[in-house]
């Protein structure tokens, strides 16, 4: 049996501080299930700090890396990165001219994120002329589109003229990425020449950005490798640079790279939320504590780390009833399955990364005092407090209540109660690093021996 992957070839310079260049571009191609390959064109002395040398590669050897990549390999997809001069755009346009039936992603790198420049004057009209009417997709950040379309870009309308004047360089599609806007957004503009596609994700709060633009285009170039069409290729891209953005690293003194592995990382989290979560109530099943479910049934919930949605924690769809005196799930656990219990879940999370899972059960003054004699912190909040905004939102009293609790607390407690309202049933919710932690409460909460 022969196994085998979309070959993907990328053309950069090395980054010896493994954040950008081929170092970052192999890292994602092997994520995203293609195979790498790579000519480098140049060597720097990097880190995240800055670039302290450039050593080019001799464009004799430069052509033969090509040369021995494409008589063996049958490549699907490339990508070029760092061409830092004028005679090394146009070898590699002359070599990527004499092969066809793969799709060129060109990211125009011209400035490292430390503000190094990694291009020289002379191969910008090189770029223009020879290498972007190769490329099915050009992905230039807003100062690299300014140096192509020559003018600044200050506006939305600038953007849109900004890609219209690159499209009409002879690339297929020009993506202008968003990053080096303000605001609270950021968003990318796909041009295919008569259509605009907007892919808008938020930014968050961290200077460990470095190598974005080298793990977004080799994102795209393997997703082309995958058979998907440009639209949906730049959309996955930008998932998973959303995912590496969010959860970069803090390594080095300087600018850190994003996480090439968070997105595989992420996935291999939910499978364990989703396992710890049904031994949870598999075990609590197994009791018989039908009486800790209150009227409108139980649920327990819990996050994947660093949780911002409700999709991204899991609980039991359809909630767990009492059938025999025993709590028995309607479903397995799901993600986004319940908005109510995520939104309490969500809540600890801004006050505790730890602190990941939530359960309610009935609420009894008797259970207070066992949780009591268990040595649990006990909190409460009292419906009646709550604002009229916040009434008037379907679903948001627990994170109202949560939150008021959190906030006059300085600690995360075993244990938040709170005795109702008109129409509304007293509840107890019980909060935990794990579902089994916050089964084991539960169960101690109602005097039920565990077994």
């Amino acid at each position: 049996m022969r196994f085998t992957r979309p070959v993907v070839l990328t053309i950069a310079g090395s980054d010896s501080g493994g954040g950008a260049g081929i170092q970052a571009d192999l890292k994602t191609i092997t994520v995203h299930g293609c195979f790498g390959v790579s000519a480098l064109t140049a060597l720097t002395a990097q880190n995240t700090v800055g670039v302290q040398g450039i050593h080019p590669v001799p464009l004799d050897f430069i052509r033969r890396q090509l040369a021995s990549l494409f008589d063996d390999f049958t490549i699907v997809a490339a990508k070029t990165g760092m061409l830092h001069s004028g005679e090394v755009v146009h070898v590699v346009a002359e070599i990527l001219k004499r092969h066809k039936g793969f799709k060129l992603v060109c990211d125009p790198v011209m400035i490292a994120k430390s503000g190094d420049k990694l291009l020289e004057d002379d191969a910008i009209y090189a770029l223009r002329a020879e290498l972007l009417p190769l490329a099915t997709v050009v992905t230039p950040n807003i100062p690299e589109a300014e140096v192509l379309w020559g003018q600044p870009i200050q506006s939305d309308a600038d953007r849109e003229a900004a890609c219209r004047a690159i499209h009409a360089m002879g690339p297929e599609t020009v993506l202008l990425k968003g990053g080096h806007a303000g605001g609270d957004v950021s968003t990318d503009l796909l041009f295919d020449g008569e259509v605009f596609h907007r892919f808008t994700t938020p930014r968050y709060p961290t200077p460990n950005t470095h190598g974005t633009g080298c793990t977004t285009s080799a994102a795209i170039a393997a997703n082309l490798a995958l058979g998907k069409d440009v639209v949906t290729a730049v959309a996955d891209a930008k998932r998973y640079m959303d995912t590496a953005i969010r959860f970069s690293l803090s390594i080095g003194h300087g600018h850190g790279p994003t996480d090439h592995f968070a997105a595989i990382q992420r996935e291999q989290e939910r499978y364990r939320v989703l396992r710890a979560l049904s031994e949870a109530v598999a075990f609590f099943s197994r009791h018989q504590a039908g009486r800790l479910i209150p009227e409108v049934q139980t649920n327990i919930a819990y996050g994947l780390p660093f949780a911002l949605t409700h999709e991204e924690v899991a609980a039991i769809p359809g909630r767990v009833v009492s059938l025999n005196g025993f709590p028995h799930a309607s479903g397995c656990p799901a993600f986004g399955a319940s908005r109510h219990i995520a939104n309490i879940v969500l809540t600890v999370l801004r006050f505790s990364t730890e602190h990941r899972s939530v359960m309610n059960i009935r609420y009894d003054p008797d259970y207070l005092k066992n949780a009591e004699k268990e040595g649990f912190t006990i909190a409460s909040f009292d419906r009646r407090d709550e604002p009229a905004s916040v009434k008037s939102q379907e679903g948001s009293t627990l994170e109202w209540g949560t939150q008021e609790v959190l906030t006059r607390l300085n600690t995360i407690p075993d244990l938040i109660y709170d005795t109702g309202d008109v129409g509304k049933e007293p509840m107890i919710r019980l909060i935990g690093k794990t579902p089994m932690e916050v089964v084991m409460k539960a169960l101690k909460t109602g005097e039920i021996e565990t077994r």
